[in-house]
């Protein structure tokens, strides 16, 4: 089964909150050769996105957003516990998101993914007041700040807890990372608000947080005084 094909499989199972033949969908693809991973990173993720994009647009009912998203979380968490555990690789992430339920499923299998690659992560989820996160990214000071959303109103919070930690020094080794639809729909708005890292999907995440691990945001990626782009 390639990806194209679970998709379209798996897709209109979800909307219509088809729970029992999307359960046997995703047992299927197992079957047939993918690993748990691949069904998260090459399934989940693309379907999430387009589920997403849909209900931005009013191109999907709230009901059918409801159950897809709902059922789409019941089979994340079914499927991360068949995951392959990696060694530690003694780094630890904060993850947080958007408030949407879309942002914190797109974080969870971000965390979930990280974690089972060896990663110590803490998921704190969306809702967290900027001063909460700048206060636990000071006292655990980890190797990466996660942050994920796919709303263009969380851009100025996002931005003004990669300027606190800046300004302040919170921190210094920690590597600020950002993802999810907003970033891919706004190009160069990541850079914009002066993160150090950011991914369009999990495997890309990564990816880059383990080959660009020492990359940091330049000085005239600062932010302060600047404008933020909209959102389409």
């Amino acid at each position: 089964m390639n990806s194209e094909t679970f998709i379209e499989k798996l897709f209109p199972l979800l909307i219509t909150g088809d729970r029992k033949s999307a359960r046997s969908c995703v047992s299927e693809a197992i079957t047939s050769g993918w690993t748990p991973e691949e069904v998260s990173e090459h399934g989940f993720w693309p379907i999430l996105d387009s589920i997403q994009t849909l209900y931005r647009n009013d191109q999907m009912t709230s009901v059918a957003h409801h159950y897809a998203t709902r059922l789409l979380r019941s089979l994340v968490d079914q499927i991360q516990a068949g995951y392959t555990q990696q060694s530690s690789n003694n780094k630890q992430m904060l993850l947080f998101c958007g408030p949407s339920e879309g942002d914190d499923l797109a974080a969870q299998i971000v965390a979930d993914l990280c974690e089972a690659d060896g990663w110590e992560v803490k998921f704190g989820g969306g809702g967290v007041p900027a001063d909460e996160i700048l206060a636990e990214t000071n006292e655990s000071k980890p190797d990466a700040l996660c942050m994920f959303s796919s709303a263009p109103s969380d851009a100025p919070h996002i931005r003004n807890i990669i300027d606190t930690i800046k300004s302040i020094g919170a921190s210094p080794h920690t590597q600020v990372v950002v993802g999810g639809g907003l970033f891919n729909r706004v190009d160069g708005l990541a850079e914009e608000i002066g993160a150090d890292l950011w991914a369009c999907s999990p495997s890309e995440l990564k990816e880059k947080i383990i080959s660009e691990s020492n990359r940091r945001a330049p000085e005239d990626q600062r932010t302060v005084g600047r404008s933020i782009p909209k959102a389409a």
